[in-house]
C-alpha cells in the first residue's frame, strides 16, 4: 500500500475496483462523472455509458441478479431518472452486491436543484452511507457492497460536490493485473422475489420492513466496530452528530467536543445515540441541506439543542456558515482570536467568471437567429450546454426544468391552446436520455412544435462524453452509431431537416421553415462539433478591419468570448469599435456573416491593430 491524493471520485472508483466490481454503468453528470471514467481504466472489467440513468441502473440490477458486484453512479437529479426502478429493487433485493452512487449538489454548483437524496433511502427504506473524504470514500463502496449482499439490499453512497473533487491522502493499492470473468450459470432459487407482480410486492413490503430493523441493528454494532460509525470523545460540554463532509467542517470549527459520526445515515442506530447524548450536556446536528439526522432524533425524543435554528438549511456547508452558526447558538466565544477566509470568491479578490457558450461554439448561430424570433416563439429549454441560451445576449428560453422535458413542455403548451409558435431545443446526447419518449407522443397526438435537436457529436457539459450517437464506447471500443436523422423519420416526423451549425443564414431559413410545417411536428438538426472534441477543425482565425467597422455592436450580440471591445472609438457614435482575440478565436466565421459592413474577415497572417 502506497499513499496517494485521490479525489472522492477517484477514491470511490478505486474502492470498487478493490472490491471486486465487475460491472459498472453511469450517465455522465457533475459531480459524478470521474467515477465511471476513473474505473473503466482498471483491468478485468467492464464500464458503460447508458443512454440516460434508469438505463445504468436497470444495466446493474441485471447483472446483480446474475451475481455480479456491481456499481451504478449518477448526480442527485439522476437518481430521479432511476427512481422507477430503484423503489422496486428495494422490494426485489439484490444478489451480486449493488451500490448507487449519488452525487449531491449542495450549494448547485452545476444543478438546477440541491435536493437531499438522503430522502430517497428512508422512502425506499434501504441503507444511505456517507464518507466525509476520500479514504473513506474508497473503503466505504466496500462496506457498503457487503451490506448489499449481507442484507439483500441496494445501498446508496451519497457523495456530495466538495467530496467528489476535493482530494485528500488514501491508502491505494497498486492495480493488479485482473481478467474478467463471465458470471456463473443463473441461478434460479429465490427468482420469485426478482418478479415484482402485486401479489410479490404484497409479501415482500413486511420482509423490508425487518430487514431494515435488521440493519438498524447492524449500524448499533458492527458499523461501529468497523468504524463506518465511530465516536471522537473530547470534551462533553458539547456533542456533536454529524455525517459526510459536514463531520470535516464540524471537527475544525469544534475541535475539543465530542463527535458522534455517522458514516451510515440511514437508518439510525438510536441507541448509539441515546448512549452519546446522555453523556454530553448540549447536544447538536451539523449536516447539508435538510434536517434529515435532526427531525428523526427529535421524533424518537431525542433531545437536539441546535440543528437548523443555527446552521443553513440551503447551500453548500463552509467553515464560515458553521462557525457564525455557533456563534448564533452560543457555541463559540464571539471574541475568538482565530479568523476565518471570507468565504465567496468575490472577496477573497477572484474575478467572477459568468458562464457563456465557448469561442466556437456550435450552439452560438442556433441562439443568434432564435434570439431573432423570440417575437414569434416560444423557446422551450433543456440541459445542457445549450441551457446557455437563457443568457445574455441571446435571452432566448422561456422555459427550462429537466433533462428532456423541452420537448414535453412545448407539446404540453401547444396542446393547451398556445397561440404563439414553440420552438423546443434539446442536444443530441440528451436526445438519447429521455427526448425520444416526447417526440413520440408529440408525433402520436401531431402536436405543432419545433424540434431543434443541436447536434454537437458529444456529452460536452459534462465533460466530453461519448453517446450512443457517438459510436464509441466509454471504455474506447467502436461501437455503433445511431444516425438522428433516420430515427426521427422512422417515428412519422414528415419535416426533418439537417443543417450546418454555423450557417447563421441557413439556421435560419430552417427555423422558419420548422415553424411553417403544419403536419405534426417539425424537426430541424443542427449539426457541428464540440470545439474539444476530434471532429472539430480550425478555421482561419478573424480579425476587425477598423477602417471599415462602425462600431454597431453586431458582432457583440452572437455573444463570443473572444469579440472584445478596443479602445478605438468610431468618431460619429463615440462608440468603441470591436477586436478580436486572437487566442480565443477559432474562426467559426458567425461574426463575419453577421456583420453588416463586412469589416471581419478572415487573418492568417501577423496580428496588427484591429485584431
Amino acid at each position: 500500500m502506497t499513499k496517494i491524493l485521490l479525489s472522492g471520485n477517484e477514491a470511490i472508483a478505486l474502492g470498487a475496483w478493490e472490491a471486486g466490481v465487475q460491472y459498472a454503468s453511469a450517465y455522465p453528470g457533475t459531480p459524478s462523472t470521474e467515477i465511471l471514467e476513473n474505473f473503466a481504466r482498471y483491468p478485468g472489467i467492464r464500464a458503460e455509458w447508458a443512454s440516460n440513468e434508469k438505463v445504468a441502473l436497470d444495466n446493474v440490477i441485471g447483472a446483480s441478479f446474475g451475481g455480479a458486484r456491481v456499481l451504478a453512479t449518477m448526480k442527485h437529479v439522476g437518481v430521479n431518472v432511476a427512481a422507477d426502478s430503484l423503489m422496486s429493487l428495494s422490494y426485489t433485493g439484490v444478489r451480486g452486491g449493488l451500490v448507487l452512487v449519488s452525487a449531491d449538489d449542495p450549494g448547485a454548483f452545476s444543478s438546477q436543484n440541491e435536493q437531499d437524496n438522503r430522502q430517497y433511502a428512508r422512502f425506499g427504506k434501504f441503507p444511505c452511507i456517507e464518507p466525509a473524504d476520500s479514504a473513506e470514500a474508497r473503503r466505504f463502496v466496500g462496506i457498503a457492497l457487503e451490506v448489499s449482499e449481507g442484507f439483500e439490499t441496494p445501498v446508496i453512497l451519497r457523495s456530495t460536490t466538495r467530496l467528489s473533487h476535493s482530494k485528500s491522502a488514501v491508502e491505494a493499492q497498486v492495480p493488479e493485473k485482473r481478467e474478467f470473468q463471465p458470471l456463473p450459470p443463473f441461478n434460479r432459487e429465490g427468482g420469485a422475489n426478482r418478479v415484482i407482480i402485486p401479489a410479490v410486492a404484497r409479501r415482500r413490503h413486511p420482509e423490508i420492513e425487518q430487514r431494515l430493523r435488521d440493519v438498524a441493528a447492524w449500524a448499533e454494532g458492527t458499523a461501529f466496530e468497523i468504524g463506518l460509525n465511530t465516536i471522537v470523545w473530547g470534551d462533553q460540554p458539547l456533542g456533536i452528530v454529524t455525517t459526510g463532509i459536514a463531520y470535516q467542517y464540524a471537527r475544525e470549527i469544534f475541535p475539543n467536543a465530542s463527535i458522534l459520526k455517522l458514516g451510515m445515515s440511514y437508518p439510525l442506530p438510536y441507541q448509539a445515540i441515546r448512549d452519546f447524548a446522555a453523556q454530553v450536556e448540549t447536544l447538536i446536528v451539523v449536516e447539508e441541506l435538510d434536517p434529515f439526522i435532526e427531525e428523526q432524533l427529535r421524533a424518537a425524543g431525542i433531545a437536539v439543542a441546535h440543528g437548523k435554528d443555527c446552521f443553513p438549511l440551503c447551500g453548500e456547508l463552509t467553515l464560515e456558515k458553521v462557525r457564525q452558526g455557533a456563534l448564533k447558538a452560543g457555541l463559540l466565544d464571539a471574541e475568538a482570536p482565530e479568523e476565518l477566509p471570507e468565504e465567496t470568491g468575490m472577496q477573497l479578490g477572484v474575478p467572477s467568471r459568468p458562464p457563456a457558450l465557448c469561442p466556437g461554439c456550435p450552439h452560438r448561430a442556433f441562439f443568434y437567429d432564435m434570439a431573432r424570433q423570440k417575437r414569434k416563439a416560444i423557446i422551450a429549454g433543456d440541459i445542457g450546454c445549450y441551457s446557455m441560451g437563457v443568457l445574455e445576449p441571446f435571452k432566448a428560453m422561456d422555459m427550462l426544468i429537466s433533462m428532456g422535458a423541452s420537448i414535453g413542455m412545448a407539446h404540453g403548451f401547444k396542446q393547451a391552446g398556445g397561440q404563439e409558435g414553440v420552438v423546443a431545443t434539446i442536444g443530441d446526447s440528451t436526445f438519447f436520455h429521455s427526448g425520444l419518449s416526447p417526440l413520440a407522443a408529440a408525433v402520436y397526438n401531431k402536436a405543432q412544435i419545433t424540434v431543434a435537436i443541436l447536434d454537437n457529436r458529444i456529452t460536452a457539459m459534462t465533460g466530453q462524453q461519448n453517446h450512443p450517437g457517438t459510436g464509441i464506447t466509454l471504455q474506447g471500443a467502436q461501437g455503433h452509431d445511431i444516425d438522428i436523422a433516420p430515427v426521427v423519420k422512422a417515428m412519422g416526423v414528415t419535416f426533418v431537416e439537417e443543417v450546418n451549425a454555423w450557417d447563421v443564414k441557413a439556421v435560419g431559413t430552417a427555423l422558419k421553415a420548422a415553424l411553417a410545417h403544419e403536419d405534426g411536428p417539425a424537426v430541424i438538426i443542427v449539426r457541428g462539433a464540440c470545439v474539444f472534441t476530434p471532429h472539430f477543425h480550425l478555421q482561419p482565425r478573424m480579425r476587425v478591419d477598423h477602417d471599415k467597422c462602425v462600431a454597431c455592436h453586431a458582432c457583440l450580440r452572437v455573444g463570443c468570448p473572444a469579440i472584445l471591445k478596443s479602445e478605438v472609438l468610431y468618431e460619429k457614435n463615440n462608440r468603441a469599435k470591436t477586436m478580436i482575440d486572437p487566442l480565443l478565436c477559432t474562426g467559426c466565421t458567425v461574426c463575419m456573416q453577421v456583420c453588416p459592413t463586412n469589416a471581419i474577415n478572415p487573418f492568417e497572417e501577423s496580428y496588427g491593430e484591429g485584431v
